[in-house]
């Protein structure tokens, strides 16, 4: 469930790119070695998106107290390359408005120059 694309935060599709790094922060009863076999599994089960160049690149945490109403919680923290989709939405997005100089008085009002954003 970590990995499925509909419980990531950001609107990016994983499967568009690979993995640096990635974290699973677990919490409840569970032994860690069932964790870590777990993670393991899931890694070689999708080896082609995460990178070969970076060894151990799967960090996991265990904290045995679960959180209140649940059994068993995970978070999962991954760097992919797959957030480029992302940054170029909101840059397509940034470059349309900026054209229409939307939103720019704002800016101007505090004390910043439109060539500020040109450069940026």
């Amino acid at each position: 469930q970590m990995f499925d694309p509909k419980n990531m935060m950001a609107a990016s599709d994983f499967r568009n790119g690979r993995y640096l790094t990635c974290s699973a922060i677990f919490r409840g009863k569970v032994a860690m070695k069932d964790v870590e076999d777990q993670m393991r599994n899931v890694q070689n089960k999708n080896s082609s998106y995460f990178v070969e160049w970076i060894p151990n690149n799967v960090q996991t945490a265990l904290c045995s107290i679960p959180p209140r109403g649940l059994k068993m919680s995970s978070t999962f923290v991954g760097n992919s390359t797959a957030i480029q989709e992302l940054f170029k939405r909101v840059g397509e997005q940034f470059t349309a408005m900026f054209r229409r100089k939307a939103f720019l008085h704002w800016y101007t009002g505090e004390g910043m120059d439109e060539m500020e954003f040109t450069e940026a």
